[in-house]
């Protein structure tokens, strides 16, 4: 990795400062005060330094900072583009300890390279427009809401001038293989195995790594029928396998079989790769012994056996639902085959930090290249935040290729995203994380949105308490990891997760770039709520548990969660309860005015084959049911 350039430096520590300012304030971590020098001004007193700057305020309390109004008194040399430097200011107010701040710094760091060095590399909105999705992971700016959300402790710079998705690397993945008294296969119902492995490797490469098992279970006495076979990320053989699984290196059931002759790219989660060579073989998710935005990167081993079932049950529910099956493009990416490899030494240890206990595993998940059909793209919703080095917004770019109005775009884009990820919450009682890196937008041929793809099931979709009718058919090692949550925190998976966690920047933006006024867009948010509500009438007990036009609601507060101690510390449980919330906020959708009446009829996704069985469909669906050919859905505004 080569040194960043002093102005990607400088630009990268002058957005990360202004960040600092705005999520710290929004998550009341600061809390501003009139300048009374400065009309209109607020400022950070901190003793010895005092900030200052002109700002706004925004949805949900939100903090907008002039850029050329901040300063520090006293002045140093690059103050404005030193986050450093008022963190170091800060530090006594925010309370932080030795230990703590030099975490912050060493994570604040590591981000920072990671930002210049992205700098350096910049496209123009109309070329980033052009990219596919794999190629456009690369050019993702991370989590808007989290401060340190590229700290990745354990990675050199060598490791992340290759495994980092802003690399753009070529991975090949090291193959090994397990005796079942540590690893167990989980797959979907038709999908064993051997088929998976022919699948993913092809004959050639499995005729190889069976001789380079034959021959060292001979030489220890084993039977290669007792093995299960999965990849392993390069650094994390490395780093894990070969130093804390070596008895079982030593005692022989663990055999590194070889490299994958295809070559991966990490996508934005790091520890999930996508096949360069082959895009219709599945992504596959690895742990990763690296530390970033505030969890150790591993596989639970338990959530990670339930995978499959879990997909298998969401599938199910998609493929015997009309509105899902027939009327939405909604699509839930399958985690359709698991391996999980257990630690017996660190198993005898119950408290022993959670990362301890996530060290081996593989998930196999449906690639997103799958669901597309000729012309079509996808893209993640993250991406809708991007700017490009010619400061044109990817979403301008986009609603200019559509050829429609920016509202008419907005309507397209909210009906494609809220209704499917409604009616799982208000009619099943489950909750995706539907973060930006999480749901995939899927576009047409013209950039309008058809529907979206969601992600990661076993340790981010929740449930209500209880015995809810749909739960019955979730199998025992599903249902034993799933969360439960009252109504009014599963609410988060959208209150949280897309408004305050997604639209909170995406409505700012679409103000400046496209001249739609933010108060506008919370009342088509608000329209594309009341429209699902209006059109089931049955499920109206349920609109006020979960609480999505309420006044106010809990602020999730992550910088809080993790800078106040939860992101630096082992603990031995991953999650140990729901997120950080401090205070409350209003919610923008609660006074949203009616939407004025459209002047468009949009149909929804439009003609097209199958959704659920796409142009390069795996063998195996999640169900093993035949799918049907979706209707039109004419959406009239």
């Amino acid at each position: 990795m080569n040194h960043p350039a002093r102005d990607a430096w400088h630009t990268a520590g002058r957005r990360l400062l202004l960040k600092a300012i705005e999520e710290f304030a929004y998550e009341e971590l600061l809390t501003p005060e009139p300048d009374p020098d400065t009309p209109g001004g607020h400022r950070l007193d901190f003793g010895d330094a005092v900030w200052t700057f002109r700002a706004t305020r925004g949805t949900f309390g939100t903090w907008r900072l002039d850029p050329d109004s901040l300063c520090r008194r006293p002045d140093e040399v690059d103050a404005r583009t030193s986050p450093e430097r008022f963190l170091l200011d800060a530090r006594a107010t925010l309370g932080w300890d030795g230990p703590t701040t030099a975490e912050v710094l060493r994570e604040l760091t590591a981000t920072r390279q990671a930002d210049a060095q992205a700098l350096t590399r910049e496209l123009p909105a109309a070329d980033l427009a052009d990219l596919d999705h794999l190629e456009l992971e690369a050019y993702q700016d991370g989590h808007p809401c989290m401060l340190l959300n590229k700290g990745r402790l354990g990675f050199s710079a060598s490791d992340a001038a290759v495994y980092a998705p802003e690399s753009a690397g070529e991975i090949r993945l090291v193959w090994v293989a397990v005796h079942s008294t540590l690893a167990t296969y989980s797959g979907v119902p038709g999908l064993d195995a051997d088929s998976l492995l022919e699948e993913e490797l092809g004959a050639e490469t499995i005729a190889h790594y069976t001789s380079v098992l034959a021959e060292r279970c001979r030489a220890g006495g084993l039977d290669p029928a007792d093995f299960v076979w999965l990849p392993v990320h390069p650094f994390h053989w490395d780093e894990a396998v070969r130093t804390l699984f070596c008895a079982y290196l030593a005692d022989g059931r663990i055999v590194r079989l070889g490299e994958s002759q295809d070559r991966y790219r990490p996508l934005q989660s790091i520890r999930t790769l996508a096949n360069l060579d082959h895009p219709e073989r599945r992504n596959v998710k690895v742990p990763l012994m690296i530390r970033n935005t505030l969890v150790w990167r591993g596989l639970s081993t338990e959530p990670t056996r339930a995978a499959p079932d879990v997909s298998a049950w969401l599938h199910q529910l998609r493929d015997s639902d009309p509105h899902l099956r027939d009327e939405l493009r909604f699509h839930p990416l399958g985690e359709v085959a698991a391996v999980a490899v257990r630690h017996p030494l660190y198993e005898s240890v119950a408290d022993a930090p959670y990362r301890y206990h996530e060290l081996f595993g593989a998930v196999w998940r449906e690639p997103v290249a799958a669901l597309l059909q000729d012309g079509e793209r996808a893209r993640t919703m993250a991406a809708l935040l991007k700017t490009g080095s010619d400061g044109r917004t990817l979403v301008a770019e986009l609603v200019d290729r559509s050829g429609l109005t920016p509202r008419a775009w907005v309507e397209r884009f909210l009906a494609a995203l809220l209704p499917g990820l409604l009616h799982h919450l208000y009619h099943y009682g489950v909750a995706f994380c539907p973060h930006g890196e999480n749901t995939v937008v899927l576009y047409d041929q013209q950039e309008v949105p058809l529907g979206i793809a969601v992600k990661d099931f076993a340790e981010d979709v929740n449930l209500l308490p209880g015995d809810h009718p749909a739960y019955r058919s979730l199998t025992e090692r599903a249902s034993a990891v799933l969360l439960r949550w009252p109504a009014h925190e599963l609410a988060h998976s959208l209150l949280s997760a897309i408004f305050a966690g997604h639209f909170r920047f995406f409505a700012p933006l679409l103000a400046e770039h496209l001249a739609l006024p933010e108060d506008e867009f919370w009342s088509m948010v608000r329209a594309e709520i009341e429209r699902y509500h209006a059109a089931h009438p049955e499920l109206a007990d349920n609109y006020d548990d979960f609480g999505l036009l309420a006044p106010e609601f809990d602020r999730v507060a992550l910088n809080r969660e993790q800078l106040l101690g939860g992101g630096f510390h082992d603990r031995a449980e991953r999650d140990e309860g729901f997120d950080v919330v401090h205070g409350r906020v209003a919610n923008p959708l609660a006074t949203a005015a009616p939407a004025a009446p459209a002047t468009v009829t949009a149909t929804l996704p439009g003609p097209r084959t199958d959704q659920h069985a796409p142009k390069h469909s795996p063998k195996h669906s999640p169900n093993e049911q035949n799918e049907q050919s979706d209707q039109n859905a004419e959406v009239r505004r």
